[in-house]
C-alpha cells in the first residue's frame, strides 16, 4: 500500500476517535484525513473490510457500553453524548449490535470492548510489494495485564468464522462474535477481565497462577461448542478454541505482550465441529 494511502487512514483513525463523543461527520473525516470523502470511504472499507460509519457506531457503542457499566450516567445522557438523539434511538441502535438493550446490559454484562480501537496501520514488505495490516490498541490495559504476572491468561478464537462471514453474511458472523464474548463474560468473576484483540481473538485475564484451575475454566467455556444462534431462519453452530500461557515475572515490553496474548496454542481440548 502506498504512503500517501497509509497516511490516509492513520489520520481518519485518528479523527474518528477525538470525536467520538460529539460532533463527528465523515465530511470533517475527509478533510482532516486530506482525501474526499468518496475516496475515504472506498479505500476504509477495501482495507478494513466495513465502511467508515459502520467503524464509527460500533467505536461509539462500545465507549457507551463502558459508561453504561460505570452507572454514573443516565441512559438518556449516554445516547445524547455519542451523537443519538433520543433514548429510543440509542436503545435500538445498541440491540442491533450487542443484542440487548442498555438496560439489559448494565444488569448481567462485564465486557465493553465489542469494537476495539483500529490502531495506526503496521507495514510490511512481501514478494517487494508494501502490504498493511491492522492491530487494535490494548494500550490502556498494558499496566494491569502487567499487573498480573505469573498468572495465567487464556486466548480463545472463533472457530470458522471466515467460512461464516462468506456463507451467512457479515451480520450473522457478528452474532457469532457477540455469542462468543457472552460465553466468556459469564465466566467473569473475582476480578478476571476479559478484553478483544482482534476479529475473532479474545483475551481472558483469569488471576489464576494453577494451570488445572485454568484448563477447567477454558473447559467450561468451550463446553458450550456446538450451540447455535440463530439468523435469517438458520441456526449457526458458535465454537471456540482456547489456549493458555502464564505471563512470566519479568519485564515485558508493549511488543512482547501483544505477541503473547495473540499466539497462545490451542492446547485446550475442546469439541469443536462445523
Amino acid at each position: 500500500m502506498e504512503a500517501e494511502k497509509l497516511n490516509t487512514l492513520t489520520m481518519a483513525l485518528e479523527y474518528i476517535e477525538k470525536n467520538l463523543a460529539g460532533e463527528l461527520s465523515q465530511e470533517e473525516c475527509a478533510r482532516y484525513s486530506c482525501c474526499s470523502l468518496s475516496g475515504l470511504q472506498k479505500l476504509f472499507r477495501s482495507v478494513f473490510h466495513k465502511s467508515v460509519g459502520d467503524y464509527v457506531s460500533r467505536r461509539r457503542l462500545t465507549a457507551a457500553a463502558r459508561e453504561l457499566q460505570s452507572r454514573e450516567s443516565s441512559t438518556l445522557e449516554i445516547a445524547v453524548k455519542y451523537g443519538w438523539g433520543s433514548a429510543e434511538a440509542f436503545t435500538r441502535a445498541f440491540s442491533r449490535v450487542w443484542g440487548v438493550t442498555p438496560t439489559e446490559y448494565r444488569r448481567s454484562w462485564r465486557f465493553s470492548g465489542l469494537c476495539p480501537r483500529l490502531d495506526f496501520p503496521r507495514e510490511f514488505m512481501r514478494e517487494g510489494e508494501l502490504i498493511m495490516t491492522h492491530k487494535y490498541d490494548i494500550s490502556e490495559l498494558y499496566d494491569y495485564i502487567k499487573s498480573k504476572q505469573g498468572t495465567y491468561i487464556l486466548s480463545f478464537d472463533t472457530a470458522h468464522l471466515m467460512e461464516i462471514n462468506d456463507s451467512y453474511g457479515r451480520e450473522a458472523g457478528d452474532k457469532v462474535i457477540l455469542e462468543c464474548l457472552h460465553r466468556i463474560d459469564r465466566e467473569c468473576s473475582g476480578g478476571m477481565m476479559m478484553f478483544r484483540i482482534g476479529g475473532d481473538e479474545f483475551v481472558m485475564m483469569t488471576g489464576l497462577s494453577d494451570r488445572q484451575e485454568v484448563e477447567e475454566l477454558a473447559r467450561r467455556i468451550l463446553s458450550h461448542n456446538g450451540e447455535a444462534v440463530s439468523h435469517s431462519g438458520t441456526e449457526i453452530p458458535v465454537n471456540m478454541r482456547a489456549g493458555a500461557v502464564l505471563l512470566k515475572p519479568g519485564k515485558l515490553s508493549y511488543s512482547e505482550l501483544f505477541t503473547e496474548l495473540v499466539s497462545a496454542p490451542a492446547d485446550i481440548p475442546g469439541d469443536v465441529r462445523f
